[in-house]
């Protein structure tokens, strides 16, 4: 009991310690982030158990890494591992700071702790995140949680750019047809649809993300485990411990394309069909109606589309998420949120309206969508 009760109350100079990084590292000073029932142990076992957890805690961590990492280990070598066994103090630290321990994190997240993955400061993110509601609830999926923890204003980002690609996109659909704006309202109705379908997936696909992904399994081909090491963004900051080579980062670029493809032509097709019905409803109540519009080519309007989306959209997305705003605005506005925000609601509404231009643009110049006299 003597002993516990010293452990406890020399919580803040330890905590010193461990912050203080000028002192020596000192391999006993790790506070174990579990509790311990200091009413039933004795002197011998609290040693004994102790010893035990610090040594499983840097055999395990640096055991566990060797599967789950996002990024290239072969060219990090010596550094990459000094560098994750950093983000492991630092996140015990952290998890010791909260009153947490391991068990009490999501099964990715506690593995990517251990892999040293996490530095303290994605911990202490995490910890602020959880004190919203909304947030809390979104952190229980993996696809959210390895968002957030790479930008905790992503759910700022996804509900700017949904909200401002209706106006925008029916904005630059007048600039671009003018007077035809209401003899080619079929072709600005499916334009608009498909914005809204497209606008939250370009949002999602690019955005930079804390891998949590599962190890991959032993019997995958080397193209699979390319792309496992890719990041989600070409352009994004890699964290401590983490390296991407530039094969990596050309890979998010191709597999961020193919899936924006298949996207974008879903996407078309849904909203081309729901044109179309709109213009069959309105013809057979309207005769006059159907001398000024015909039904828009289903196939190649979604293909188009599709194609656009991988050519133009994937890289204009991935330069906004991965240059603009996670290494230009976020290093110069980090320290006032408001601003920050209102920064990405300016670059996000330019970008989107540049993109419902350059969508007219193209699909007129493929032929899907031909101006009207």
């Amino acid at each position: 009991m003597a002993i516990a009760s010293f452990f406890f109350s020399q919580s803040t100079p330890f905590f010193s310690h461990c912050n203080n990084p000028s002192l020596p590292p000192h391999p006993t000073l790790i506070f174990l982030p579990f509790k311990l029932k200091i009413c039933t142990f004795s002197t011998t076992h609290f040693v004994h158990t102790t010893a035990t957890a610090i040594s499983a805690y840097r055999d395990g961590g640096s055991s566990s890494g060797s599967g789950g990492g996002s990024g290239n280990r072969g060219s990090g070598g010596g550094d990459e591992d000094e560098e994750r066994g950093r983000n492991r103090e630092e996140a015990m630290v952290a998890l010791a700071e909260d009153g947490r321990w391991l068990e009490s994190l999501p099964e990715d997240l506690a593995a990517a702790v251990s892999a040293g993955r996490v530095p303290g400061s994605i911990m202490r993110r995490f910890f602020q995140m959880e004190q919203s509601v909304v947030l809390r609830w979104l952190l229980k999926f993996r696809g959210f949680r390895e968002r957030l923890l790479a930008d905790d204003l992503f759910l700022a980002k996804l509900l700017i750019e949904s909200g401002v690609i209706i106006f925008t996109k029916a904005a630059a659909e007048l600039k671009r047809r003018k007077e035809n704006f209401k003899k080619e309202l079929d072709f600005v109705v499916a334009n608009v649809v498909t914005g809204i379908v497209t606008g939250f997936l370009l949002v999602w696909f690019p955005a930079p993300t804390v891998s949590l992904r599962p190890p991959l399994a032993l019997s995958a081909g080397p193209i699979a485990k390319l792309f496992y090491g890719c990041p989600d963004n070409a352009f994004q900051v890699a964290l401590p411990g983490i390296s991407y080579t530039l094969l990596q980062r050309i890979g998010a670029i191709v597999l961020n394309g193919a899936k924006l493809f298949v996207v974008g032509t879903s996407a078309s097709l849904v909203g081309t069909v729901i044109t179309n019905a709109l213009i069959n409803v309105k013809n057979a109540v309207n005769k006059t109606f159907s001398a000024q519009t015909e039904n828009l080519p289903v196939i190649s309007t979604s293909v188009a589309h599709g194609v656009y989306m991988v050519v133009i959209s994937n890289i204009r997305y991935q330069v906004l998420a991965g240059i603009i705003e996670q290494r230009i605005l976020e290093p110069l506005l980090h320290r006032n949120k408001l601003i920050l925000t209102a920064a990405y609601f300016t670059v996000r509404t330019a970008n989107t309206y540049w993109g419902s231009l350059l969508w007219v643009d193209f699909a007129r110049w493929v032929g899907v969508q031909k101006k009207k006299d």
